[in-house]
């Protein structure tokens, strides 16, 4: 084959092409004890910028395919912004309309992407009876369907293609990545698609497999009390349709405040630059190795890149403040439980 041939077989015909077979690092420099390896999966470099990419292209190539997305059709979805953004390129390729639910946590940069991408946006502003905007965006969406009956709803928190996607991508291209069988999976949790699609897939080749979801305080996707939580992407303020807490072996939770924490500390000793639930991820393991039985191999799921987060987690007058609110929090707490028991 010449070169000229070699070059042309490889040229991909979109930017969903271009999804998945993101590799895997070990992470020796942050965890760098002799009796533990701990290996991240990058979903951060998927095109998108996030591992929601994936789910995207394949619900919608497979809607394309079966006729429950009709070509040239306009899509609804509620979304913080990664999906939404996936969303979008795969709207942009297939010449699909898209009209994206958000709410005010959703970053600048995030909003910025999906107008250049020419989605309609629809902003709700208020919150829901856990203290979310997740249930304020869903009756949006609902409200909108009733109006554009023609709409079609992706439901990414009831969609199982929406997990099926992980079991497909990223958890199949795990057990080829993996020489040795990994003893734990640390995935963060929003619509539980793909932790559960990854813990699926890795379950059939290694079984005794512990998986811990990695969740927000604040979240109630495993029965938490509703609290105050500002970083996108991971959580939620309702429980999905698609969780299945007996899949899942262990729930940490992360405050913000780790969670920038992590982001940072995985910048420093590790130059990848990843977004807040890769800093959940990265504290919730820092959490738990000490209890750990060694040795142990740690296989853990970074969904996003950082840029997204500059002005949340990587901004230090924004730590600043989720610290004063963990204080206040931690000591409205203890005051409750003071009274409690006096």
């Amino acid at each position: 084959m010449t070169v000229a041939a070699a070059v042309a077989s490889s040229v991909r015909e979109s930017i969903l092409d271009c999804v998945g077979n993101t590799p895997v690092v070990a992470l020796r420099r942050l965890f760098p004890a002799p009796d533990v390896e701990v290996v991240a999966k990058l979903e951060l470099m998927n095109p998108g910028g996030s591992m929601k990419d994936r789910s995207a292209r394949y619900i919608v190539e497979s809607g394309l395919r079966d006729g429950t997305i009709p070509p040239g059709s306009r899509l609804i979805e509620s979304s913080s912004g990664n999906f939404g953004i996936a969303l979008a390129m795969a709207a942009r390729v297939h010449g699909l309309e898209f009209t994206c639910v958000v709410d005010p946590k959703t970053t600048t940069v995030n909003l910025a992407i999906l107008r250049r991408l020419g989605v309609t946006l629809e902003i709700v502003d208020k919150l829901d009876t856990a203290g979310g905007y997740l249930g304020t965006r869903i009756r949006r969406v609902q409200d909108l369907l009733a109006e554009q009956p023609e709409t079609i709803w992706i439901n990414q928190y009831a969609n199982d293609r929406n997990w099926e996607a992980y079991y497909h991508g990223t958890g199949a291209e795990l057990v080829t990545q993996l020489a040795l069988p990994p003893g734990y999976l640390f995935a963060p949790v929003s619509t539980t698609g793909s932790v559960l699609g990854c813990a699926r897939r890795l379950r059939e080749h290694f079984p005794g497999l512990h998986v811990v979801a990695v969740d927000a305080v604040g979240s109630v996707i495993f029965g938490g009390p509703p609290g105050h939580r500002e970083i996108p992407g991971i959580g939620s303020s309702r429980v999905p349709e698609l969780c299945c807490p007996a899949e899942i072996d262990e729930v940490v939770h992360v405050d913000d405040v780790d969670a920038a924490l992590g982001c940072r500390e995985l910048l420093s000793a590790e130059g990848i630059f990843a977004g807040g639930s890769s800093g959940s991820v990265v504290a919730a393991i820092a959490r738990r190795l000490p209890t750990l039985p060694k040795p142990c191999r740690i296989v853990a799921i970074f969904p996003d890149r950082g840029d997204r987060y500059l002005d949340l987690v990587y901004d230090d007058e924004w730590l600043e403040q989720a610290r004063v609110r963990r204080t206040e929090t931690d000591t409205t707490t203890t005051t409750d439980t003071d009274r409690s028991s006096s």
